[in-house]
């Protein structure tokens, strides 16, 4: 039961980021918390760190190629209104 709690908070931190935040967290932001959830699920949380290091990465990098596809494409991003010329 512990364990399945621990998880969902996992999932929560790492796929769960708000619509108010500009741009996701990076590598700090992600390894702190995959540390907590990975001491939580059982003293793992270097482990944890490590996973949530990558994840953060990773999406920090998506989210850098998809600002710059829309750049050079000229398209305003998603969660922005396009302001009049």
């Amino acid at each position: 039961m512990r364990t399945a709690i621990v998880l969902c908070f996992l999932c929560a931190a790492i796929a769960g980021t708000s619509q108010a935040e500009a741009a996701p967290g990076g590598c700090l932001k992600y390894g702190a918390a995959g540390a907590v959830a990975g001491h939580m699920a059982g003293h793992h949380a270097v482990k944890g760190a490590i996973v949530g290091c990558a994840v953060g990465i990773w999406r920090r990098h998506e989210y850098n190629k998809q600002m710059r596809e829309q750049k050079e494409n000229g398209t305003p991003p998603e969660n922005q209104p396009e302001t009049p010329h």
